[in-house]
């Protein structure tokens, strides 16, 4: 519960005496400087490097006191000071720090049990002392319910039980801390305890000295002490509580009378809820906070078994860990206000819900309709709603929201019977406001009202028109409704014509008709119906008529329009249909030129070898003597890629032998391929299916044994049929292959291996689909719209790890998943998206994270928004190596980053680029130019032939 500005002075004092009592500490701390003296030049360093870090948090509580004068709502720069000015022992102004923080925010335990140690450190035992520390108490304990607050409350009182009336107030406090946190599983029986070992204290103060005898009086004060002891072993064992087994065995040993069948029959029941809950408890202690899932099942079976007092404590204790989850506080005060209805407990979580989750409208919402149930005055109703709109919505409706609840309340106030009462007038009031707040405020901060079909205004005509009988206003206010960008929307002017019709005239409803006709763009034919059917009911013969006219004057100009647009749709259909076959009929030219420039390379190619063959005899005796030249070049890219485009993929294929050109024309390519299949793949073609197969990449390529390693991978998914490595010709690995199931369930558990390392790289799986029959398919499984309960970060450490980066998050909600962005080897890019339970959590996660440092790296945090993924323009892959560039070969995974030349550096041509022309004169440099060996190299390709006569020459 927020405090007060009176229970804010009765806790501090007065400016002057803490003023005062600062002068006089650095009196005192001068005095103690000068009277040390120097003794030796150790302790100088010694002072001088304490005196230095003095200086330096003083700087930096001036820094923080200033940030809070600028944003008083920063909650880390609040807990920033209070620790440094609880480390420099600056008492007063901890204590107006820590005032400040609790008037803004509940506190946490340990802040909580921080502050009261340090206040009773500080008190002298006077009644006026002790008197304000309970105040303090009182107010600690309304926070959030800790036991080990209350327990420390309870001790402090005992030191007060000298006084008059001072072990009832004992007992009283020890009865409210049973009652608010007994119940409490794990730390509940901490607080029976104590209560008891106080009792048996005050049993030894009334026990007669050894040999004396008691009076009836005494003896009657002793025997209700008894009583008190025992009802209270009694009570603690009928409550399933932690180490039950002691507290029982405890009180055998200390009655003398034995205990009682029915002590020993609630215990045992007791035992038996405590083994129920167990289960509960231990995954609590096991989870790692914030424990949101635990404590949600804990709550669910609390709730099923129906125990209110035992719903209300696993409520506490799950938000005592998670105070910043508004769907818990949620859940917990309609759970209040639905089943217990006690006003006191309700309305405390209410106004400790807001505190803690300001942000969230339906909280708000909830705490006026609450605070109207159980009858509280208006201006405490008012001062939470002004509250509310101070509280930082993030949507403009949440605005609209909270002043539809507020108007309500208004509402219900008012006694319609009593015409110009001053609660009609203050509603009329509440309504203008509303309406300049929405206009001004709310759009300026938002570009929005949030209120675009004008619902306030809606609700202030039909009040105005029900209750007022002042149907000029409601006419007025629809007015405005329509100039808003209304008027061509066919349920508004019905919703005015249905109002016009329950409290208006005839007259005015077919005016609003007439109206609505001539204005509705989206369903005329429906407005101009009810038109038609309003005038058969009232009009006469001349509505009749003049409404069949204006009907079918704006139907015929409705169909006209509509007509236009069609053919426009059309027109542009057909534009787009042209521009597709444009594109078929120049992609089918530029196959067809591909394949002949084919055509005409493999017959220069044969022509060459001819010639070659003819010059130098057997090929084979030379092979070994001369370099490489583009025929073999390509012979061996063709070759390579037909074995990768039919899917020769195995272990290394052995190696082919030498042949002469001759021997090579004679052989088939097809059957070739076809057997190396055969030998690499225990599959054929037909048996492969693309749904039972998935696609692996991004492997490494010195990976050792890639399929028995992929086998034992994906072995958990299913039954494997085959594991497909892809090798190059010269029996390295690619990087990827192919892992075939015996059924599509198998396949869609191996694609939840996506991203998983392997040998320290991210695993790529994703469906095997045929790209010449499926061209533009696209894996890409994140979204590209905006997420409002996932975050973008950026800035991170590169060295920063998933368990880290929840650590941080999930202080601010339920992390649900968290994505860090990394390039193909694994290493981090410095982004990542953490996926939050609900958009609220995500929010305040940017808003708390924003700007924030991390080892020294500034984070950028927003809503995930990622922009759309572009299309990439990628020309058409072709089948036909013979349409690429000569000395321009690429292998199947595109242009490597080392480009080896295959020709001798001696043939190298110099790509030089054609100088351009400058100040209208062209350069000397011809096309024609030879290589100074006869060939002329700028007007034609060489062939084998001529690659074979400069290797001569040279």
């Amino acid at each position: 519960m927020a405090a007060t500005g009176n229970e804010g002075e009765t806790l501090l004092p007065d400016i002057e005496e803490e003023e005062e009592a600062e002068e006089m500490e650095r009196e005192m701390e001068s005095e103690d400087e000068e009277g040390m003296g120097v003794e030796n030049s150790d302790d100088d360093d010694d002072e001088g490097d304490t005196s230095e870090d003095e200086r330096e948090n003083e700087a930096e509580i001036q820094r923080l006191e200033e940030q809070l004068s600028i944003n008083a709502f920063d909650y880390n720069c609040h807990v920033d000071l209070i620790k440094l000015l609880r480390q420099e022992g600056k008492l007063h102004r901890l204590r107006k720090a820590r005032q400040k923080m609790s008037e803004l925010f509940p506190l946490t335990e340990e802040i909580w049990l921080d502050w009261l140690k340090d206040e009773i450190g500080l008190i002298e035992g006077e009644e006026a002392e002790r008197e304000k520390m309970y105040e303090l108490f009182e107010k600690a304990v309304k926070d959030y319910m800790c036991p080990d607050i209350w327990l420390e409350y309870a001790q402090y009182s005992i030191g007060g039980m000298g006084a008059a009336g001072g072990i009832d107030r004992v007992r009283s406090i020890f009865e409210r801390a049973l009652t608010a946190v007994g119940l409490h599983m794990t730390k509940g029986a901490a607080l029976w305890e104590a209560y008891r070992e106080f009792e048996i204290a005050i049993l030894s103060t009334l026990q007669p000295p050894p040999g004396g005898v008691a009076s009836p009086e005494q003896q009657e004060q002793l025997n209700a002490q008894l009583e008190r002891i025992h009802t209270l072993f009694r009570r603690q064992l009928a409550i399933p509580l932690m180490d039950m087994e002691g507290t029982y065995a405890e009180y055998s040993d200390w009655t003398d009378e034995g205990v009682s069948e029915t002590v020993t029959q609630h215990y045992k029941r007791s035992l038996q809820q405590l083994e129920k809950r167990r289960p509960h408890e231990e995954a609590l202690l096991m989870a790692e906070p914030p424990k949101l899932a635990e404590y949600q099942g804990y709550i669910d079976y609390e709730m099923k078994e129906g125990d209110p007092a035992r719903v209300q404590i696993i409520f506490e204790r799950a938000l005592a860990e998670n105070c910043l989850v508004p769907d818990l506080w949620a859940k917990y005060t309609t759970y209040l206000d639905r089943q217990l209805k006690i006003k006191e407990l309700v309305l405390s979580c209410h106004e400790r819900a807001v505190r803690n989750c300001p942000w969230t409208m339906g909280l708000w919402k909830s705490y006026i309709l609450a605070l109207e149930r159980h009858g509280a005055e208006h201006h405490i109703i008012s001062d939470v709603f002004e509250k509310a709109l101070n509280a930082g919505f993030i949507q403009a409706t949440d605005y609209v929201e909270i002043w539809q609840s507020y108007l309500d309340y208004l509402r219900r106030r008012v006694d319609f019977s009593k015409e110009g009462s001053r609660e009609l007038e203050e509603l009329r009031a509440a309504f203008t406001r509303c309406l300049d707040y929405l206009k001004q405020d709310v759009e300026e901060r938002f570009s929005e009202s949030g209120d675009l079909s004008c619902t306030i205004m809606q609700i202030w005509a039909r009040i105005e028109a029900l209750h007022c009988k002042n149907m000029q206003k409601a006419r007025e206010l629809w007015d405005s409704i329509m100039t808003k960008g209304n008027a061509k929307y066919a349920n508004m002017w019905l919703e005015y014509y249905n109002l016009e019709r329950s409290y208006g005239d005839a007259v005015h409803c077919r005016k609003a008709l007439h109206r609505a006709v001539q204005c509705t763009s989206d369903y005329p034919e429906h407005v101009c119906e009810v038109l038609l059917t309003f005038e058969r009911v009232e009009g006469s013969l001349e509505d009749w008529d003049a409404a069949v006219q204006k009907t079918e004057s704006r139907l015929n100009r409705v169909n006209e329009q509509r007509v236009k647009a069609a053919e426009k749709e059309a027109l542009l259909v057909r534009q787009e249909e042209e521009r597709a076959e444009q594109r078929r009929k120049a992609k089918a030219e530029k196959k067809a030129q591909k394949k002949s420039q084919k055509t005409n390379r493999t017959g220069d190619k044969r022509k060459a070898e001819d010639d070659g063959e003819d010059e130098w005899g057997e090929e084979t005796e030379l092979a070994h003597k001369r370099h490489r030249g583009e025929g073999d070049v390509i012979a061996a890219a063709l070759e390579e890629q037909m074995e990768t485009e039919s899917s020769l993929i195995g272990r290394r294929a052995p190696p082919r032998k030498t042949e002469p050109p001759a021997a090579r024309r004679n052989q088939q390519v097809v059957p070739e391929t076809s057997s190396m299949v055969q030998k690499t793949s225990d599959t054929t073609p037909d048996q492969r299916r693309d749904s039972n197969t998935v696609f692996v990449s991004n492997l490494a390529f010195n990976l050792e044994d890639p399929e028995g390693k992929l086998k034992a991978l994906f072995g958990t998914c299913g039954k494997i049929m085959e594991v497909r490595p892809v090798f190059t010709t010269k029996g390295a690995f690619r990087g990827y292959c192919y892992v075939q199931f015996e059924d599509e369930l198998a396949t869609q558990e191996a694609l939840k291996l996506d991203r998983q390392e392997v040998d320290g790289r991210p695993m790529f799986v994703s469906p095997c689909v045929d790209k010449s029959k499926n061209p533009d398919f696209k894996v890409f499984k994140y979204n590209t719209s905006m997420e409002k309960h996932k975050i973008f970060i950026s800035g991170l450490p590169f060295n920063c790890t998933t368990e880290k980066l929840e650590e941080l998050c999930k202080e601010h909600g339920t992390v649900k998943a968290v994505r860090l962005v990394t390039n193909r080897s694994g290493r981090s890019k410095g982004l990542a998206y953490v996926e939050f339970e609900s958009e609220e959590q995500a929010s305040q996660a940017v808003l708390k994270l924003d700007r924030t440092k991390m080892e020294n790296y500034t984070l950028s945090v927003a809503i995930s928004n990622p922009p759309a993924r572009k299309t990439e323009v990628r020309p058409a892959a072709s089948r036909v190596l013979g349409a690429m560039m000569p000395r321009q070969l690429q292998g199947t995974r595109g242009k490597g980053r080392t480009q080896v030349s295959l020709l001798p550096r001696s043939l190298h041509r110099q790509n030089t680029p054609e100088a351009k022309a400058e100040n209208g004169t062209a350069t000397k440099q011809q096309h024609g130019m030879t290589d100074g060996q006869g060939l002329d190299t700028g007007t034609k390709s060489l062939s084998n032939e001529d690659f074979a006569r400069m290797l001569l020459k040279k």
